[in-house]
């Protein structure tokens, strides 16, 4: 691959998805792409970029895509942040939303589901303290691929075992030979749409909790800022944002403050300011997609 493919790549790619590939990355861009190369009987890495240049290609725009997206998930990843959800977020949530007893909550990178089905397993571990009480998961992802394998809640044993606790394993899914599938209960209670953060997503409303877990470090500087601008805008004054361990809201945004000895957790710059007051937060009525009951 010459440096002006390599450079044509790296365009393609922050323009289709945000993603910035460093210089030092050919080395990645070869092992995942090679493999479309050959299964497309295209041959060579430049019969791939030459075949982009041209366009019209739009499966293997998307497959390229796909190839060079990381998807890497597992069951409560990180730990801290589902212990957030639970004390810290959904209490709060509980008192200020009681009056309409509705909850929304968007992983905005999805991937193969165990961030989202995680979500819902603490939400079903807390069910005795939501009667009456209708919640929904949205989870989306760049990757139509990685959301049809989600959406059957069929992971292998190495999957479920990484960060599913047994006790909830017997307790959530059925074993089918080498394979466990989540119980049709729980697959319900997610919802699966195709997105790119890159593109307008005022279309799905309002959200009381939003994960954006690993996603911002693909992007630059502008595109973070952007898109975390316009998840300020889907979440009400007392909603949630929930960002990776490695990523930080410093300097790119002033829609959001760190919650104060959580990691990772962050809410809008002027809740932050009222809690520090004594204030409460007003509550904001939502709207969005359809909820489960």
């Amino acid at each position: 691959m010459t440096p002006m493919e390599f450079e044509f790549l790296r365009n393609f790619l922050k323009t289709r998805s945000g993603l910035v590939l460093s210089n030092d990355k050919q080395y990645l861009v070869e092992s995942r792409l090679l493999p479309i190369a050959r299964n497309s009987k295209l041959e060579t890495l430049s019969a791939v970029i030459q075949t982009l240049q041209r366009g019209g290609n739009r499966a293997l725009e998307t497959e390229v895509v796909e190839a060079m997206t990381t998807n890497e998930s597992f069951f409560f990843r990180d730990k801290t942040p589902f212990e957030h959800f639970t004390d810290t977020m959904l209490p709060a949530l509980l008192e200020s939303r009681a009056s309409r007893k509705q909850l929304k909550i968007w992983c905005a990178a999805a991937s193969t589901g165990q961030e989202p089905y995680s979500l819902a397993i603490c939400l079903k571990e807390a069910a005795a303290k939501m009667p009456g009480w209708r919640t929904r998961i949205l989870g989306t992802d760049l990757s139509q691929e990685v959301l049809e394998k989600a959406k059957t809640g069929l992971y292998s044993q190495f999957e479920v075992q990484r960060g599913l606790p047994i006790q909830m394993l017997l307790k959530y899914f059925e074993q089918k030979g080498d394979i466990w599938q989540l119980n049709a209960g729980m697959r319900a209670m997610v919802e699966w749409k195709q997105l790119n953060l890159l593109e307008n997503f005022s279309h799905l409303g309002e959200f009381d909790i939003v994960f954006c877990r690993n996603v911002l470090i693909y992007f630059d500087q502008e595109t973070k800022s952007e898109v975390l601008a316009r998840i300020a805008k889907a979440l009400p004054d007392d909603g949630y944002l929930v960002l990776g361990a490695a990523e930080t809201v410093v300097g790119l945004t002033e829609a959001f403050k760190p919650v104060a000895g959580k990691r990772g957790l962050f809410q809008k710059k002027q809740v932050a300011q009222s809690a520090v007051g004594g204030a409460r937060p007003k509550l904001a009525a939502g709207t969005g997609f359809g909820l489960h009951r």
